[in-house]
């Protein structure tokens, strides 16, 4: 699709994750203020967003172990039907979870007078060993067609192998960009770009390609609090896979909380680190 951007709100972003179920709805509320004014300014801008669950949906999921699946390997214990049990009580826990930070961004969205709706992963999509599997995206499209933002967001999923996984908003972009081809992924986070020398920060790198970034793996880091699904060194690896693919795509990871910063970038600054081909 034309004009078509991914926007992701991550998880640290958007709630405390130091904190069990926080919001930070200061910052959602001026989020959504500046996408608000930007589609005012280009109303054929087409935005589909993802948002993390943060400390909602990683909480409960560590706990279940809800991104794994059930064990691959039948128990002999009598208490195997107790721990399927326990499992699929926990995956419902991390849905609930996930519900509840999506009916708070989707608030502060209507708040802001975007008309916006929330397409559960949960609901549509059926997975394979990790993988999107089965997606009718034909919502979406419709929704993007008739001037209406589709907000997705990282998701407990049924899995044809696992039984149960969860399927984190990069997942979704991953399948996401294969059918809809948007012409940049946009990664809102607390780290203002890529670091080199993670958790120093003195090195930040303005670009990344797949082979600069085998220099600085090491040190990019995982995430600094409770991320079932990842730090950054797994979104990285997704993001890079995907411009390999798709080598016009144009993907940016910057810091969401700077004042303005979010308008700036769906304007076209290029603040952050650029992850592209060459």
């Amino acid at each position: 699709m034309e004009n078509l951007i991914f926007l992701k709100l991550g998880g640290s972003l958007i709630t405390d994750k130091e904190r069990p179920q926080t919001p930070r709805l200061d910052r959602l509320k001026n989020l959504s203020t500046q996408i608000a004014d930007v589609r005012a300014r280009d109303p054929n801008l087409l935005l589909l967003i993802g948002h993390g669950s943060g400390s909602f949906g990683h909480v409960a999921a560590k706990k279940y172990a809800t991104r794994d699946g059930l064990p691959s390997q039948p128990s002999p214990s009598p208490f195997e039907e107790k721990e399927e049990g326990n499992y699929w009580h926990g995956f419902t826990e991390v849905w609930h979870e996930a519900a509840a930070l999506n009916k708070i961004v989707m608030d502060t969205l209507r708040e802001a007078n975007i008309p916006a709706m929330a397409f559960s992963p949960s609901g549509s999509v059926i997975a394979q060993d990790g993988k999107v599997k089965t997606w009718d995206l034909r919502p979406l499209e419709r929704a993007l067609k008739n001037g209406v933002l589709p907000i997705v967001h990282g998701d407990v999923i049924f899995d044809e192998v696992r039984g149960g996984t969860i399927l984190s908003t990069e997942d979704l972009f991953m399948h996401l960009a294969r059918e809809m081809h948007p012409q940049r992924i946009l990664l809102a986070g607390l780290e203002d770009g890529i670091y080199a020398d993670f958790p120093a920060r003195k090195h930040k790198v303005e670009s990344v390609t797949p082979e600069s970034y085998e220099n600085i793996k090491s040190s990019v880091g995982a995430s600094a609090s409770t991320d079932v699904t990842g730090g950054m060194d797994s979104k990285v690896q997704q993001m890079l896979g995907l411009v390999e693919s798709f080598p016009d795509l144009k993907v940016q990871i910057f810091s969401g909380k700077g004042n303005g910063n979010l308008k700036k970038v769906l304007e076209g600054d290029n603040i952050g680190t650029i992850i592209k081909v060459k």
